[in-house]
């Protein structure tokens, strides 16, 4: 299914889809690193505090809404006639790898409501692993994108 009318926004949804994506990804690189450096201070301390007003404005005012509007401008791509081969499999592993990503956005909202009740206990060097799994799950997305293999 698509809507014809989408064929004259394309320029516009294709703009806006990335403008959110690049402001989604740049939360879900940051927000990882505060929790390692949250791992490092005491908890109930003023730094603590703080970290969680950081997470939580930057989970809640920022990367939630990207995510929002990332999914938002690119199921209007997908509804727009001629955009997709849907007979092609890179739209698959995208669609694959965007899910993982939306997955992994859970997860950090789990972590930050952790932090948020004094409940972490995973070490920082916990974060720093996880702080990859955004940057494979890019690459791969921007590969299918471009390269379309």
């Amino acid at each position: 299914m698509t809507i014809p009318f989408f064929v004259n926004l394309y320029p516009w949804t294709k703009a806006f889809h990335v403008i959110s994506m690049v402001a989604w990804m740049a939360g879900m690189f940051y927000l990882p690193r505060l929790f390692v450096y949250h791992c490092d201070v005491q908890e109930g301390s003023a730094e603590s505090e703080r970290f969680k007003l950081m997470e939580y404005r930057l989970l809640k005012q920022i990367i939630n809404p990207a995510m929002i509007a990332t999914w938002t401008f690119g199921t209007m791509l997908v509804l727009t006639p001629g955009i997709v081969d849907w007979s092609a499999t890179w739209w698959h592993v995208k669609l694959a790898a965007v899910l993982l990503m939306s997955g992994y956005h859970g997860a950090l909202s789990k972590w930050q409501r952790m932090f948020q009740n004094d409940r972490n206990r995973k070490s920082h060097r916990y974060y720093r692993i996880a702080n990859e799994v955004p940057t494979l799950l890019l690459a791969a997305i921007v590969i299918m994108v471009i390269v379309r293999p």
